[in-house]
């Protein structure tokens, strides 16, 4: 699933990664590398995102595993 965003979006992001660029690193970034590097950041960013979804379903999972052992009672009457 690719990550689209609207143009507005785009190119504030990229002045936003210029701005960094020259902060941060005292270096002028030209707006095609802005726009090279914002989209590695959305080539990338799906599976960023995912890692915490899949550590959640497994936490989740294994919580759900061990209810049936933290609530279940046997019943006497059936051998």
């Amino acid at each position: 699933l690719a990550i689209e965003i609207k143009e507005a979006r785009r190119e504030s992001l990229v002045s936003g990664l210029q701005a960094f660029f020259l902060e941060t690193f005292e270096e002028d970034l030209s707006v095609f590398r802005a726009e090279q590097l914002l989209g590695f950041f959305l080539a990338v960013g799906p599976a960023i995102y995912n890692q915490p979804i899949e550590d959640a379903r497994i936490f989740m999972q294994e919580k759900l595993d061990d209810l049936d052992a933290d609530v279940h009672e046997p019943d006497a009457f059936i051998q």
